[in-house]
């Protein structure tokens, strides 16, 4: 078991390499497939459990700066530099798990034997770094072997670069427990499999924890920078109850915005990894959520009883004046977008937030939760696609959240209302274009735990498409939830925004 903010730190016969260095001999091999893998896990399941991998304790003497001076050699890549070559991660302080990766190949499996030349250490100051026998994952290099863009790092964490080519917010393998004081658990990838097909990668994976095993299957595919998608199919197997089963969980970082000037300290206007949550449900309806950094770790849940709402965790600010960062670029950072296949039955978007003041801390988890109950002995089985995007998932007719600010409510120039918050928000859309105020347009607004004191939705003069809704409402008790949507005659010209206040 380990600290959640620890965790979230962590992030031919031989395939055409030329040699036989990287692998176990050729009668080592066996057979493999995605049916044995899952007969594989639930077997697992079943027998006694098995300890995890523990750290190697040798790898924390490996700190940032000297795992930045190991480097995987490129002459050792996995594969024909196409875009879908792979080079491995050694073990380091922010890694130190172990983990087996085998190569398959004509359904044949052969393990990576680790070897200390399929490392070097490039020049830096101080002591060359000692290279520690192991491997703790890998990533999927560009063409040309210039960068990556897909890895699987510690844990059941992956991620990608995205369209926009710079890495931010991770995917999980599987969220036990998230939110509950002291129970929550990090499952592990114990062992992969990579397969080349005419397609792409499929990377294959076995997850283990003291309460479940898993068998997944990853097939990637890079949409020439588009798009990255991963088509995703899970067999979970459980040991024990749980009490929060997170399926397809997303985790990123969300400090300020915005939004909430008041939790700002640092000289940049904006740091944050993701700054909303998306869902679309089965029954047609669009909300926005915009992320918060709460005073004390929050959960909210969007029920969907037909089942299956499509979410995800987006970055929608992507002008670089509003971040002013020239070194990790949020405004780059990517979306992540989740679509359910098949019927996934009833259950709920789950939104955790943890307080922050650092960005480095990823404080923002989101999931879905199946309403059926996570027994011992029971299994489940998920398939859905993701897309790490630069843009919206899908197009809509429906106008989006494009700014929202929060601030004392009350006339300018007055005194403010006691008790009582602003919520402006400025959606943009092609349903909003050459509306005006004679158009019939009205802000359908709701609050959980107060009251709307006013409401003024008008278009933003010089802004064709773009329309304010400034409501102003009372506060009884927090966390207090706002909901604000534009709409005509009863029908919807926007998604829903649902703001919270703490």
């Amino acid at each position: 078991m380990i600290d959640r903010r620890q965790s979230l730190t962590l992030l031919g016969a031989l395939w055409a390499l030329g040699g036989t260095r990287l692998f176990a001999a050729p009668s080592a091999g066996r057979s493999f497939s995605w049916e044995w893998l899952k007969a594989h896990a639930a077997q697992l399941a079943r027998d006694r459990p098995r300890p995890l991998p523990a750290p190697v304790a040798a790898a924390h003497a490996v700190d940032y700066d000297a795992a930045n001076r190991i480097a995987f050699r490129p002459d050792r890549a996995i594969g024909a530099d196409d875009g879908y070559a792979v080079r491995l991660f050694p073990l380091t302080r922010n890694a130190p798990l172990p983990v087996r990766i085998s190569v398959v190949e004509n359904g044949i499996a052969r393990e990576i034997v680790h070897s200390e030349d399929m490392f070097e250490v490039v020049r830096g100051e101080g002591p060359a770094p000692k290279i520690v026998p192991g491997i703790a994952g890998f990533r999927v290099m560009n063409k040309g072997g210039v960068g990556d863009w897909l890895a699987y790092l510690g844990a059941s964490y992956f991620r990608s670069a995205g369209a926009l080519d710079q890495y931010g917010l991770s995917a999980r393998g599987l969220a036990i427990d998230t939110g509950i004081d002291g129970a929550e658990e990090f499952p592990v990838f114990t062992r992969f499999w990579i397969e080349r097909s005419a397609t792409g990668l499929t990377v294959y994976a076995l997850l283990e924890s003291p309460s479940v095993t898993g068998a997944y299957r990853f097939v990637n595919r890079d949409n020439g920078r588009e798009n990255i998608v991963q088509d995703v199919s899970i067999a979970l197997f459980l040991r024990k109850d749980i009490a929060r089963l997170g399926i397809a969980p997303l985790t990123s970082m969300f400090w300020y915005d915005e939004g909430n000037p008041k939790q700002r300290i640092d000289w940049r206007p904006e740091i944050h990894d993701s700054d909303g949550l998306l869902i679309r449900n089965r029954a047609g309806e669009r909300l926005w959520r915009p992320l918060g950094n709460p005073p004390s770790a929050t959960m909210n849940s969007f029920v969907d009883s037909k089942g299956s709402s499509a979410f995800g965790l987006l970055q929608r600010d992507r002008h670089f004046d509003h971040y002013q960062d020239d070194g990790v670029f949020y405004d780059k950072r990517p979306s992540l977008w989740v679509e359910p296949k098949g019927d996934w039955g009833p259950g709920a978007v789950m939104l955790y937030e943890i307080p922050t003041v650092r960005e480095y801390e990823d404080n923002i988890v989101a999931f879905w939760q199946p309403a059926r109950a996570a027994r011992a002995g029971s299994s489940f089985a998920f398939d859905y696609r993701l897309r790490w995007i630069g843009g919206e998932p899908e197009a809509t007719p429906l106008a989006r959240a494009v700014d929202r600010w929060t601030g004392t409510a009350g006339r300018p120039g007055t005194d403010p209302i006691p008790n009582a918050r602003r919520l402006v928000v400025d959606f943009e859309g092609v349903a909003l274009k050459g509306k005006d105020r004679g158009s019939g347009i009205t802000a359908a607004t709701s609050v959980d735990r107060g009251k709307i004191l006013s409401t003024d939705a008008y278009p933003v003069d010089g802004q064709p498409g773009r329309w304010r809704v400034i409501v102003d409402s009372m506060i009884v008790n927090q966390p207090v939830n706002l909901r604000v949507a534009l709409e005509r005659g009863g029908t919807p010209l926007s998604e829903t925004v649902i703001s919270q206040f703490y």
